[in-house]
């Protein structure tokens, strides 16, 4: 297992609420602090995506998913995009990493822009400029220039933009099987150990590896 690490995960109004909420699952498993952060319109998306009434009130999402995925006290902590004296609003206490899944095309701009106008977009803000690692997890198809161009801004800044796009060689036979491969990529660049599906080479029969 890999050393506990903070970790803050934004959910934005972006298709793929399943991988963020699976992120934050494999991410309490693996023994490390989550600070949860969500939108709006985050939470019109998971009664879409996942007949999930994701609440309003952050102490209540806290509450449920620290149930859920059976989190240890104070390993999971929920802020309100408007809390500005959370954690991850300041440098003096910054997390190891940041991942933003799903991201809209409009958090990212405004992560490429600075805005910091929200406390997902000053996250986001503090990590950069504290040299930590940043993920965004895009969804959308086509990319427009715009789009384009924010992310290279970004990936120039040392953001790594990693697209849910799941492979298809390992033979996924659920849409949780497609799941898990994106996961996979994402706790693969934040260093964290993890055995959701073979790696490329590896014999998937073998211990350790996912049936």
């Amino acid at each position: 297992m890999s050393a506990p690490r903070t970790i803050t995960v934004a959910f934005t109004g972006a298709s793929g609420l399943p991988y963020g909420v699976r992120l934050v699952e494999c991410l309490l498993q693996a023994g490390h602090r989550v600070w949860l952060l969500y939108s709006q319109v985050a939470q019109i998306v998971a009664r879409q995506e996942m007949d999930w009434n994701l609440p309003a009130r952050p102490a209540e999402v806290e509450a449920e998913l620290s149930a859920r995925f059976g989190a240890v006290p104070g390993q999971l902590r929920v802020f309100g995009r408007e809390e500005w004296f959370a954690p991850p609003a300041s440098g003096s206490n910054p997390p190891d990493a940041m991942v933003v899944c799903p991201c809209t095309m409009a958090t990212l701009a405004a992560i490429a822009g600075g805005l910091s106008q929200n406390l997902i977009e000053r996250a986001a803000d503090v990590v950069i400029k504290e040299g930590r690692k940043l993920v965004l997890v895009p969804r959308e198809t086509p990319y427009s220039a715009i789009h384009l161009e924010n992310m290279l801004k970004l990936a120039r800044l040392g953001v790594c933009i990693l697209p849910p796009n799941p492979g298809f060689y390992h033979h996924p036979q659920s849409v949780a099987d497609l799941v898990d491969f994106v996961v996979a990529r994402i706790l693969d660049q934040l260093g964290v150990t993890h055995a959701l599906m073979a790696r490329w080479g590896e014999d998937p029969a073998q211990p350790g590896n996912r049936d």
